[in-house]
């Protein structure tokens, strides 16, 4: 939207002008209208929300910040929110509203809903954990019985047609509910005289279990290139279906949430969050980073007497916990992306180890060489020389393979791997090239004195 419509429609609504509000937002996008709602005070919103079509109205809502979505919500009477939003919502995405919401208000919102049906369903779609199959799947689906035949099909299908948006597959279950197969489209189109279903169906198509994962879910949609899935329950009964849009918005959420665990934020927060909120996110990997800051320096104290007999020493400690760091970041990034998108086998760990030993080895040995022939050429200290190029050898090589095995181990413990991108690499790096860099230097200082 331009400025000056938005200048139009909130002089629009300062006029009260309800009908001409109720003429242009017809032709207005939810992100549109979602982006207008929260410049809005608390009075004209109610209003403007108000002149919405309930479709239109629940769209929106959905496209606003959920800190947004709240101020809004506690606007209006549990009956409006019903009528407004719940009913005329999707119930993947009034499941997930209801979600953020306490069970006492859940309750009563669901009360105003006239469609028991429509209620149950949401229902059935709360009790599950936000991040598993179950929790992103809706219950809108063409459904058909596999002993149906073609006209009763179609007869079924136009009934179904109407509380249903979206057609990508047409899912075939017998009489115990359980999932057969796939109705494809163009055999419903080029079989009119085929006596039953079950005769014209693909069978064992890919699925996935209410309690798979998000991360699994993710996996699946790319692996086989899918627009929709079906969610199938422990005994293999059709549950729900996830569509590919809910997947683009959940792949999003864990990119935002991987992308926060590498930068050192424990938790989900947002420019908008409160300060208290982002405190508790930032503060606990700046308390550890302090941590590792004294334990280095109580390391460097204890080779005072090296610092004193050849200070240039002190000109490489940068270097080394630099070095450290990054090489541990560039491993455990690849490993964590592997595994995210489940390229990465239990049968090829003993490969990638492997070839990441060798990784280290060849950068070690280019940044050894790299630094001798510097300290040759402009220091031409024996033991500056010497324990220069051992230690971003040695560091090397337990970085790159410190930085491999971490997310390893973290994914196998059932913890996020992602936290292995982020501050955790780079301060163990630090501190471990630190004791390596001193302790080759003591070494060779000791034997070259």
């Amino acid at each position: 939207m331009d400025k000056e419509e938005v200048k139009n429609i909130l002089n629009l609504i300062e006029q009260r002008d309800d009908a001409e509000i109720k003429r242009l937002v017809k032709q207005m996008y939810p992100a549109d209208i979602a982006e207008l709602l929260e410049e809005l005070p608390a009075e004209e919103t109610l209003f403007f929300y108000r002149q919405l079509p309930g479709s239109l109205a629940a769209d929106a809502l959905m496209e606003m910040d959920e800190d947004e979505r709240k101020e809004v919500l506690n606007l209006l009477t549990d009956e409006e929110i019903a009528d407004t939003f719940v009913t005329h919502m999707d119930t993947d995405d009034a499941a997930d509203l209801l979600q953020e919401l306490d069970v006492e208000k859940q309750e009563s919102i669901l009360s105003h809903v006239d469609d028991v049906e429509q209620a149950g369903e949401i229902i059935d779609l709360l009790r599950y954990e936000e991040d598993t199959a179950g929790g992103i799947m809706r219950k809108e689906m063409m459904v058909v019985n596999e002993n149906w035949s073609m006209p009763k099909c179609l007869e079924e299908l136009r009934a179904q047609a109407g509380e249903t948006d979206e057609v990508y597959y047409i899912y075939v279950v017998n009489d115990e509910e359980r999932l057969q197969g796939i109705l494809p489209i163009k055999k419903l189109l080029t079989s009119p005289n085929v006596s039953k279903i079950k005769n014209i169906i693909v069978r064992d198509p890919v699925i996935v279990h209410e309690n798979d994962s998000v991360e699994e879910v993710v996996r699946t949609f790319e692996r086989y290139d899918l627009v929709a899935i079906p969610v199938v329950d422990s005994i293999g009964r059709l549950s729900g279906v996830i569509t590919v849009d809910d997947v683009v918005d959940q792949m999003r959420e864990l990119h935002e949430k991987d992308y926060q665990l590498a930068s050192g934020l424990s938790q989900d927060v947002e420019s908008t969050d409160t300060v208290t909120r982002q405190i508790g996110a930032r503060l606990p990997w700046l308390l550890l980073g302090m941590v590792g800051g004294v334990l280095n320096s109580i390391i460097l104290g204890n080779y005072d007497t090296v610092f004193a007999e050849v200070p240039a020493v002190s000109l490489f400690i940068p270097l080394m916990g630099g070095t450290g760091g990054n090489v541990g970041m560039q491993s455990s990034a690849i490993i964590v992306q592997d595994l995210a998108t489940g390229a990465l086998r239990p049968d090829r760990v003993g490969k990638l180890l492997t070839k990441e030993l060798a990784i280290a080895i060849m950068n070690g040995g280019i940044l050894s060489l790299v630094l001798f022939v510097y300290n040759y050429l402009f220091l031409r200290n024996a033991v500056v020389m010497a324990s220069v190029s051992i230690s971003i050898f040695i560091v090397v090589l337990f970085a790159n393979l410190f930085g491999t095995v971490v997310p390893l181990v973290l994914n196998r413990m059932k913890m996020d791997p992602a936290r292995a991108t982020g501050p955790f690499i780079t301060i163990m790096n630090d501190l471990i090239g630190m004791f390596i860099y001193m302790n080759v230097t003591n070494a060779l200082f000791k034997l070259f004195t």
